[in-house]
């Protein structure tokens, strides 16, 4: 009897529709996140190893073990073009996962960067590949190839849970996680709130306040802010 998924590897897993991936992609983390109602954010000490970094694709997911990165080995042969990989750990760790060796493999792969809930090395290569890798840390410190993990199974990865072809979007403002069965409407969703964004911009560039975009004045007023004259 199998008591864990470690020591596993799905080879055969659902993406959506590229189509929508695609569309997905347009839009920043913060307004998906906004979109979906505020939900999908990953702790937010997951952050660019490098400036201008961003990535959008369909996740292959990586269970980790402390200080052994084997399994990102493992996953890079589940790669399909388009992909992101995103790893988990089953334990805090801040070694040196991945650096410019692993990212060269996966570029070859068609891969769209890495998240880990772990460290990262070789910076400035990954920098001049543009290659986006997002990060617990910066790490030199090196890792094994001796303890099973699992690819392509249910991770959490700083706090949020990805399932294999969940859509994973990051940015300079953080990681959102789409999961694959909503990534369609979450791109109607998104598109949505940035019309009406941009007619409220517009209307902050002609110099209107949100106190009156918003409607905020009676509600200020009813919780009894008063302006004096002194």
């Amino acid at each position: 009897m199998r008591l864990n998924n470690l020591g596993l590897v799905r080879t055969r897993i659902e993406r959506p529709d590229p189509a929508d991936v695609d569309r997905l992609s347009q839009f920043g983390v913060a307004t998906i996140h906004e979109a979906m109602g505020r939900v999908g954010l990953m702790r937010p000490y997951i952050r660019p190893a490098y400036h201008g970094a961003k990535l959008c694709g369909p996740a292959i997911t990586v269970l980790l073990q402390p200080g052994d990165n084997w399994m990102l080995h493992v996953a890079a042969e589940q790669v399909q073009a388009g992909d992101v990989l995103v790893a988990g750990c089953t334990t805090e760790s801040e070694d040196g996962f991945f650096g410019e060796l692993l990212a060269t493999s996966l570029t070859a792969r068609g891969c769209k960067g890495l998240v880990i809930d772990g460290g990262v090395r070789d910076v400035a290569d990954l920098e001049e590949m543009d290659f986006p890798v997002f990060s617990r840390a910066i790490n030199a410190k090196g890792t094994v190839k001796a303890t099973l993990g699992s690819v392509n199974v249910p991770v959490v990865v700083a706090n949020a849970l990805v399932s294999p072809g969940d859509v994973v979007v990051a940015d300079v403002d953080g990681v959102v996680v789409v999961p694959r069965e909503h990534v369609a409407a979450v791109a109607d969703a998104s598109q949505k709130r940035e019309d009406n964004e941009e007619a409220k911009r517009q209307q902050f560039r002609e110099g209107v306040l949100g106190l009156d975009i918003y409607g905020m004045r009676d509600p200020l007023a009813a919780a009894g802010l008063e302006y004096v004259e002194d």
